[in-house]
């Protein structure tokens, strides 16, 4: 039987914004998302979701969100404390999903709903 050739990972995930630069100063300052195309953002070593839902789906907020970000969090609590004293729209619901971790939310400065996982 003949391999299957398989992705490695993620290699890029790439937002339209009225104004890129103030939004990538956003991911960078509030998620610590380096913005540096020379040496690119090393992520740590973890499960990654790859999932289909719906099309009319509320999970992701607005429904002209196509996608949603998941970024994996160490510490939930405190990232949501760093977003807020930072000024950003946190949801102020989070949910516990037994077996799977604790989930948050933030949309970003341009309506983009993103989810913040801290695994079980």
């Amino acid at each position: 039987m003949t391999a299957v050739e398989r992705v490695l990972g993620i290699g890029g995930y790439f937002l339209r914004a009225r104004d890129p630069a103030a939004l990538q100063a956003w991911y960078r300052d509030l998620l610590g998302v380096a913005d540096d195309t020379e040496r690119p953002w090393q992520q740590e070593a973890g499960p990654t979701v790859f999932a289909a839902f719906d099309h009319d789906t509320e999970y992701f907020g607005s429904a002209r969100q196509a996608t949603m970000l998941n970024f994996r969090v160490r510490d939930l609590d405190a990232m949501l404390a760093q977003l807020r004293a930072g000024g950003a729209d946190v949801a102020p619901e989070t949910e516990d999903e037994p077996g799977v971790g604790r989930f948050g939310w933030v949309t970003d400065p341009e309506g983009n709903r993103v989810e913040l996982w801290q695994p079980a």
